[in-house]
């Protein structure tokens, strides 16, 4: 029984680093390419590309079984918001692998200090000190700069990763008063696994499926910023019923 313990917990450390070399290593042979892509903010389709082949890297490196389902696919020409539930660190690769359309990240800048990734992250996503309202609003200034090239945003609505004994924890509005003034779609994903294969908890995870459900959009054409609560507990609403419906599976 010792000995049992004794190897999973080895086996979690030895998961964990095998991750970090994952997410580094992709990096390093791309490297070129990857300065070269964030040269001209209108080579930013090209990065995503790059940044796709990276999350795949990582999640068949990691031992994930990835099944995708889709409700809706996103045009290539239109904007979107894509939101989903935040429960690991693997969102971020799984979130790249389900959408196709070119979208930016609005993350917490803290992740902008990790060792390389933190070098591209910054330069590519929009990043928010949630602690700072003039930070807060000014990701509303370069979303909509983002939106405008023709690009979609994504967002954890849940504003960062809640305790692990929550489903889903509360969202926050920010996603959706963008959706509403750029007239965009909300488009929810459900990540049911994400959480069992590599939490934050240290020592936990395995490999395993991972599936991912994108829902049908949620179109926001004629609501005004009085409908953000009611979108923002739709969309919390479609999520949080597939989530039930995944674990009871």
């Amino acid at each position: 029984m010792v000995a049992m313990k004794i190897f999973k917990y080895i086996f979690w450390l030895l998961y964990r680093i095998w991750f970090y070399i994952l997410v580094a290593v992709p990096i390093i042979v791309l490297f070129p390419f990857l300065i070269i892509s964030i040269l001209k903010e209108s080579w930013y389709p090209f990065f995503f590309r790059l940044a796709r082949i990276w999350a795949r890297f990582i999640l068949i490196g990691m031992g994930f079984r990835v099944k995708i389902e889709r409700e809706a696919v996103p045009e290539r020409s239109e904007s979107y918001m894509f939101v989903a539930n935040h429960t690991s660190m693997t969102d971020i690769m799984l979130m790249l692998l389900s959408v196709k359309n070119p979208f930016v990240f609005v993350g917490k800048q803290e992740l902008a200090k990790i060792p390389l990734f933190g070098f591209f992250y910054k330069r590519t996503c929009i990043l928010v000190d949630r602690s700072s309202e003039k930070s807060r609003k000014a990701v509303f200034l370069r979303a909509q700069k983002r939106l405008k090239q023709g690009l979609s945003i994504c967002i954890f609505p849940e504003g960062g990763v809640p305790d692990e004994s929550i489903v889903l924890d509360e969202f926050k509005d920010g996603a959706f008063r963008l959706a509403i003034n750029h007239q965009i779609p909300v488009v929810p994903l459900t990540f049911a696994d994400n959480k069992k294969r590599f939490s934050y908890t240290f020592f936990s995870g395995s490999p395993g499926r991972m599936r991912a459900k994108v829902h049908k959009f949620i179109p926001t054409d004629g609501l005004t910023i009085a409908d953000t609560k009611t979108l923002n507990a739709e969309t919390k609403a479609v999520i949080l019923k597939q989530l039930t419906e995944f674990h009871n599976t």
